[in-house]
């Protein structure tokens, strides 16, 4: 089993919608028994509350399950659950990488490195922006280049 972790800064926008999308695509792909999703933010302020509201809403409209998401915090210990640690931004990766053990199995990875088909390499946060489309587009690309690349080093 593979285990991918998506992370922002609280895991209400960028991280559970980058969940949710990739939890579909994994789906179907046919891959859902091989591959484990989960999200997480760097800070703790939203921790037990579900998606944002804008995030829903977008999941809504694509047909996304979010059923039983909550925030929570990125621990030390998900460094060695997690095969992939993917932050939104270079912030979030900065974060993430300020409480990664030494021993990390974990790659840690900011998600729009892995498309190239895209300009911006940070995946900009709606909470402040309030533009989800433009996100949940950002989020479809690194998901599928993440798949792609999960495929190829794990020969699914």
């Amino acid at each position: 089993m593979v285990h991918v972790l998506f992370v922002c800064l609280g895991n209400i926008c960028r991280s559970p919608m980058a969940e949710a999308m990739f939890r579909d695509l994994v789906k179907r792909e046919g891959l859902d028994r091989k591959i484990s999703i989960d999200s997480a933010g760097t800070g703790d302020w939203h921790v037990g509350h579900p998606p944002h509201l804008g995030t829903r809403q977008l999941l809504d409209q694509r047909g996304i399950s979010y059923e039983g998401m909550q925030a929570r915090q990125l621990s030390v210990d998900d460094f060695e659950n997690f095969d992939y640690i993917i932050g939104m931004d270079a912030s979030n990766i900065n974060n993430i990488q300020s409480i990664e053990p030494k021993q990390s199995k974990a790659r840690v990875i900011r998600l729009l490195d892995l498309a190239s088909d895209q300009l911006v390499k940070d995946v900009p946060d709606p909470y402040y922006t309030g533009n989800f489309d433009e996100v949940a587009e950002l989020v479809a690309s690194g998901c599928q280049a993440l798949l792609e690349l999960i495929k190829m080093e794990h020969s699914l």
